[in-house]
């Protein structure tokens, strides 16, 4: 203790905390990163807010095409669909390019709904716009078909001790039946530019012909984007990226890849490895070639390494324009399996909360998950396949994956 007034007790200050400095830079920082993050989600919406309208304002208006469309179509127990919409849409389109411009070959397989009524109501109404067609109705079940006498192709061994029916080459079968016509139109001289697969989708002569266009209408496929249930998008075992590889996640923005991803940025065509997602538009040249382009499943043998593959991915992986031309998704053809998927997606189903989760969800998984794994997987059983026989290959890699399906009588399994 001092007598002087003026002096000061050093024992009494408390020193300052550097705790509270760190809590205070920490602060900034989350106020910084909050800021950054609102105006990236800012930036990101009304970009792609921008380019949505911008693409839709230029959108062509709906006129008939000079192209010639082959349509085919695949369907089982699809009748609430055709009633609904399927039928009149198809119609529409028929009316707008002309009968003389359209043929609609459509095989339905077993169904066990009245879709085979739902199909000779629309037979009827191409007849009176006399439009050619083949619409088979075929009276074979899923149970009549596990239950024929195993053949040489198309079924493997099970996990469940069972020979069992592969999906795949069954659905490969039934969608190279559709387009059996077009090689009998061929030997007339009646020939097409286009071959439109129609999957039971809500669509619009509109998004027919934005599809057409895709790319000013150059593509060796140009893909709709399909929803089921809004917003994650439906065929994920068809769909791969620039890249090759499956979807970074189900919702907006879907792509790890680069390229990919910024054109649905953009809302341009996205270039990628496969698609089919509802509506595929192809030119017609590959089917035609003397050796005809077609779907099919991979070799039983490579299957039975439980490993399976879209006949929807192999096509583009099998056709010798996709690496010339290139594959293409429209992101401003959306289309859905039932008539609310359809409404939600139009005209813009993106809000400025929903485009900020989505910019930072695609930016985690792409920091803290690989690929790399599931490649390592699927290359192993690859070159265990391989290792059996020199001559072995499998074009569409790309398109496998760590899956077995089988056929059984109510659809099909994962087994």
């Amino acid at each position: 203790m001092t007598d002087n007034p003026m002096a000061f007790d050093l024992s009494r200050i408390t020193p300052r905390r550097p705790g509270r400095r760190r809590r205070c830079f920490l602060l900034l920082g989350f106020l910084a990163l909050a800021c950054w993050a609102t105006l990236d989600a800012l930036y990101h919406f009304v970009y792609h807010h921008h380019r949505v309208t911008a693409a839709v304002a230029v959108r062509p208006p709906p006129s008939p095409q000079p192209e010639r469309i082959y349509i085919a179509s695949v369907h089982w127990n699809t009748e609430a669909i055709l009633r609904s919409h399927w039928n009149e849409a198809v119609i529409r389109l028929a009316e707008k390019w002309g009968a003389g411009n359209v043929f609609v070959s459509v095989f339905e397989s077993g169904s066990w709904d009245n879709t085979k009524g739902a199909l000779r109501d629309l037979d009827r109404d191409l007849d009176r716009l006399g439009v050619r067609r083949n619409i088979t109705l075929s009276p074979t079940t899923h149970r009549e078909e596990i239950s024929a006498i195993p053949s040489s192709e198309g079924w493997v061994d099970t996990p469940r001790g069972q020979k069992e029916l592969r999906r795949i080459p069954y659905l490969a079968r039934i969608r190279n039946w559709t387009l059996r016509p077009l090689e009998d139109l061929q030997r007339q001289g009646i020939l097409f530019d286009k071959i439109l697969f129609l999957g039971d989708v809500v669509f619009t002569v509109d998004d027919i012909i934005a599809l057409l266009r895709t790319n000013d209408g150059v593509y060796s496929a140009a893909c709709s984007l399909d929803f089921m249930r809004p917003p994650a998008y439906y065929d994920t075992f068809a769909l791969r990226d620039s890249e090759g590889d499956g979807h970074l996640m189900p919702t907006w923005p879907y792509f790890r890849s680069t390229d990919s991803r910024n054109a649905l940025l953009s809302m341009s065509p996205i270039p990628v490895k496969s698609c089919w997602n509802g509506i595929v538009a192809m030119p017609t040249e590959p089917f035609l070639s003397p050796t005809p382009l077609r779907f099919r499943g991979i070799p039983d043998s490579l299957a039975q390494f439980h490993l399976e593959a879209s006949e929807c991915c192999l096509i583009h992986a099998d056709n010798p324009l996709s690496r010339a031309l290139g594959v293409y998704l429209n992101p401003l053809v959306r289309v859905g399996y039932t008539g609310a998927a359809y409404a939600a997606v139009h005209p813009f189903w993106l809000s400025p909360r929903y485009i900020a989760l989505g910019v930072w969800q695609s930016r985690l998984r792409r920091w803290l998950t690989t690929t790399f794994f599931q490649k390592f997987v699927v290359r192993r059983r690859v070159a265990l396949w391989q290792a059996n026989s020199n001559d072995r290959h499998e074009v569409g890699e790309f398109c496998l994956t760590d899956e077995m399906q089988v056929l059984i009588a109510n659809g099909w399994a994962h087994v």
